[in-house]
């Protein structure tokens, strides 16, 4: 396969051909040239290419691209793209695009690596001398089939259980939940806002990573939901505690699949969760609607996740290495770091 290499910026004049090869493979959102571009526009620092191959106007394969060390190639992953940003014709191996790929690269290139992979549209490759896979994550999701009584019925005591309670909890106090939808782009910039109130109160505004309607993060997710509510592809919750904003998810969707993208709650309500309480009337909200075939989390299992579902899969990386020598070299000079220490 022939290859070819453009800047990654502006990604609008590659927008269609990168659609056209995501529509082939499982047409994720995660890959839509509306999420890759906001991603690029944010955190982008001018070193990413986009990697071509086959005929540039026509392509089988196109991958987002940067070194990450002077003789180590990447798929571009910054951490808010939950699966790595590479898109191609079913047809093509990912080993076989690896191998040409690292081949043709303008720099040289001694290890490359094709970064967490859904196995729902790439299957896991087998390994050889030069190839090899590794665990990434465990990923949760929810198969929306059934009643949702039926669906409730089947989770564990301990969370009907306690849900219950704190329900019941909050009807003594005088406390009426609300389960609120947002799908118009107009709604987006003040869901952000909201958003970011409730997440700067949170332990994450310490750590610089809670979302501001003004910093990357704000920016990204406005941009981004904006271009998928147009499209009626986007959705936000809020989850009211009488007039207070309690909880939110930022979600996008597609082909009856609901992806839940963050979620933030006020940590200062403590006799409850309003995060869990949201989830449960949103999932019994999606169960009677009939909308969706199924709800991703697409982070990592964490305990909770596991109360909800328990159909879960592992997305991988895939490391390809220019000759079977590099992996024990690499071997040797880990053990010679680590000796150091």
């Amino acid at each position: 396969m022939k290859w070819t290499f453009e800047p990654a910026r502006p990604f609008a004049r590659l927008a269609d051909r990168w659609q056209r090869l995501n529509a082939r493979n499982g047409d994720s959102p995660l890959l839509d040239p509306d999420f890759v571009a906001p991603l690029l526009t944010e955190w982008a620092t001018g070193r990413e290419i986009v990697a071509i191959g086959g005929d540039p106007d026509d392509p089988a394969a196109m991958l987002l691209i940067t070194r990450a060390r002077v003789l180590d190639w990447v798929t571009y992953q910054p951490s808010q793209a939950p699966i790595g940003l590479a898109v191609r014709d079913p047809a093509v191996a990912p080993a076989d695009l690896l191998r040409g790929l690292q081949a043709a690269l303008p720099r040289y290139c001694v290890l490359f690596s094709l970064l967490q992979q859904d196995p729902d549209f790439t299957p896991r490759p087998e390994e050889n001398g030069r190839l090899r896979t590794v665990d990434y994550i465990r990923t949760a999701r929810v198969a929306v089939e059934g009643t949702f009584d039926e669906y409730w019925k089947a989770r564990g005591r301990n969370l009907r259980k306690n849900l219950k309670r704190q329900r019941n909890g909050l009807e003594r106090d005088g406390v009426a939940t609300r389960l609120e939808v947002l799908e118009r782009p107009e709604e987006v910039a003040e869901a952000i806002a909201a958003y970011g109130r409730l997440e700067s109160a949170s332990w994450k505004a310490g750590g610089g990573t809670a979302i501001h309607p003004d910093n990357d993060q704000g920016r990204f997710y406005r941009a981004m939901l904006e271009s998928f509510c147009r499209r009626g592809e986007g959705r936000i919750y809020k989850y009211w505690y009488g007039d207070k904003l309690a909880a939110m998810d930022l979600c996008i969707h597609r082909h009856g699949v609901l992806i839940i993208l963050k979620t933030t709650y006020d940590e200062a309500i403590q006799a409850s969760s309003p995060a869990m309480l949201m989830r449960q009337d949103a999932f019994e909200e999606i169960f009677s609607d009939g909308a969706f075939e199924r709800i991703e989390f697409y982070g990592k299992v964490m305990d909770w996740h596991t109360k909800w579902s328990d159909d879960i899969r592992t997305l991988f990386h895939v490391n390809c290495a220019r000759w079977p020598a590099v992996w024990k070299l690499r071997r040797l000079l880990r053990r010679g770091q680590s000796a150091r220490r």
